[in-house]
C-alpha cells in the first residue's frame, strides 16, 4: 500500500534516517532531526539514480506523486530528469548573470572602479536605473528586451514632464548595451533606434548655471515645486530662489535664527562669507514654507537636517543632486545660480536699486563715508523687495504676465 497523509504526519524521527515507500520508486526519507524529504529512485541508461522532489509539507503527497509521474515520463522519452534539472538551473543562472540589471550594475561598478565618475554622479546614474529602468526590464536577459519595452520606459519618464531625464535614461541604456556587446552578451543596441524619438532639449537646458530670462525661469520653478523628493529637500528648493542666499547658508539655517512672527532670519557673522551678520526679511511665502516644515524638524537644531542624523545639516550636494534628478544638468542651473537670477531680474525687470539688491545679497556695500552698512540698513526697502520678489515668482509659476523692464519709482 502507498503512503497516506496521516501516516506521513505520524512519522517520527528515529536514531537513523529511514524511508517510507510510496511505490514506483517514490519514498519519503525521515531524518534524525525530523525532516521529511521526498526522493525518487529511477534508472537511466542502466544506472540507478536518485532525484530530490522537495520537502514535506511544502510538497504534499499528491504533489510528490505528480512530480514522480513527470520524471518517469521524461525517462521514457530518453531524458535524464537529474541532468535536465541541472541544465535548467544553469540556464537560469546564465540568464540572471545576463539580465539587464546584472549587466547594468556590472557596467556601473566598472566605471566607478575606474573612477570615471564622481561619487555624486554615480549615485545619480544608479538612482535613475533603479527608479526608471530595472523595475521593468531588470530581470530580463538583455538580449530579450524588446523595443516596445524600451519605448514604454521612455514614455513613462517623459510623462512626468521632464524630457531631459528621458533622454538621459535612453543614453544610459545605450551605454549598458555597448558594454554588453563588448562583453559578448548582446549583439546590438536596441535602444539606438530611439535616438530621435524624444523632442529636442529645450532652451532652458542650454543656458549656463543661472537662468535670468523670466520665460525660462517659469518652467524651472514649476519643476522645482513638483519635485517628488522628501519634504526637507522640497522646502529647501522652494526657499532657494525666494531667498537667493548662498546654498551653504541655506542648508546651515537654524531654527534659533528664525523669527516667524517678525518674518526675519538673522544669520550670525561666522556663517557668512564676509564674516558679518546678515538679516534676511522673510516674505509671507517663505514663512509659509518654514511653517510647513517646522512640525518635522522644529525640535532639532537645523531647519534642513541630514537624512542620516538630525544633529547635522543636509549635505552640500543635496540641492544640486535634486536638480540632476529633475533632469537639469550643471550647465542649466546650480543652487548658487539663483543669486545671479535674482540680481538680474530685480534690477532689469522689477527695477530695484542695485545697492539695495547688493546689500540683500550680502555683498560689500559701503556708505558715502566708506563704511560697511549694518545688517538693518534699508530694512524696509529690502522687506518690500523680498515680498515683491516672492509675489513675482508666484506669478511666473501660475503664468501671470510678467512686467517688462522699465524705469520706475523704485530707483
Amino acid at each position: 500500500m502507498g503512503l497516506t497523509d496521516l501516516k506521513i504526519k505520524k512519522a517520527q524521527p528515529q536514531d537513523k534516517d529511514y524511508r517510507l515507500p510510496d511505490g514506483d520508486g517514490l519514498f519519503l526519507q525521515v531524518t534524525t532531526k525530523g525532516g521529511k524529504w521526498w526522493r525518487l529512485r529511477y534508472k537511466f541508461e542502466g544506472r540507478e539514480k536518485l532525484l530530490s522532489l522537495g520537502v514535506y509539507p511544502d510538497i504534499s503527497l499528491s504533489d510528490a506523486r505528480e512530480r514522480r509521474h513527470e520524471a518517469r515520463a521524461m525517462v521514457a522519452k530518453g531524458i535524464d530528469p537529474s541532468a535536465d534539472r541541472k541544465a535548467v538551473k544553469a540556464k537560469k543562472i546564465e540568464e540572471s548573470a545576463n539580465s539587464f540589471a546584472a549587466i547594468g550594475k556590472e557596467w556601473h561598478a566598472h566605471l566607478v572602479g575606474n573612477k570615471a565618475w564622481s561619487a555624486d554622479h554615480a549615485t545619480t546614474i544608479m538612482t535613475r536605473l533603479e527608479k526608471d529602468v530595472f523595475p521593468w526590464i531588470g530581470a530580463k536577459p538583455i538580449a530579450e528586451v524588446t523595443a516596445k519595452e524600451i519605448k514604454a520606459i521612455l514614455d513613462r519618464v517623459r510623462s512626468r514632464g521632464v524630457i531631459e531625464t528621458a533622454r538621459r535614461v535612453r543614453t544610459i541604456m545605450g551605454q549598458i548595451y555597448t558594454y554588453a556587446i563588448a562583453t559578448d552578451r548582446a549583439n546590438y543596441d536596441i535602444s539606438a533606434g530611439f535616438k530621435g524619438y524624444l523632442p529636442a532639449t529645450s532652451k532652458t537646458r542650454r543656458h549656463m548655471s543661472s537662468v535670468t530670462d523670466p520665460k525660462e525661469l517659469a518652467p524651472l520653478l514649476r519643476a522645482m515645486d513638483a519635485y517628488q523628493g522628501g519634504l526637507v529637500a522640497q522646502c529647501a528648493l522652494k526657499l532657494l530662489p525666494m531667498l537667493f542666499v548662498r546654498p551653504g547658508e541655506l542648508r546651515h539655517m537654524e531654527w534659533g535664527e528664525i523669527d516667524l512672527e517678525a518674518g526675519e532670519w538673522n544669520i550670525p557673522g561666522e556663517k557668512m562669507k564676509m564674516r558679518l551678520p546678515h538679516l534676511v526679511p522673510l516674505s509671507r511665502q517663505a514663512v509659509a514654507v518654514l511653517s510647513e516644515i517646522r512640525p518635522l524638524t522644529g525640535d532639532g537644531k537645523y531647519v534642513f537636517p541630514s537624512t542620516r542624523s538630525f544633529s547635522r545639516c543636509m549635505s552640500d550636494n543635496t540641492i544640486n543632486a535634486s536638480f540632476r534628478r529633475m533632469g537639469f544638468d550643471g550647465e542649466t542651473i546650480v543652487g548658487h545660480g539663483f543669486r545671479a537670477t535674482a540680481r538680474t531680474i530685480l534690477d532689469e525687470v522689477l527695477d530695484f536699486r542695485p545697492d539695495i539688491i547688493e546689500h540683500q545679497l550680502a555683498h560689500a556695500v559701503r556708505d558715502p563715508n566708506g563704511r560697511a552698512y549694518n545688517r538693518t540698513a534699508f530694512l524696509e526697502q529690502r522687506r518690500e523687495m523680498m515680498q515683491t520678489w516672492a509675489d513675482y515668482l508666484d506669478g511666473l509659476k501660475t503664468g501671470a504676465k510678467t512686467p517688462a523692464a522699465k524705469k520706475s519709482a523704485r530707483k
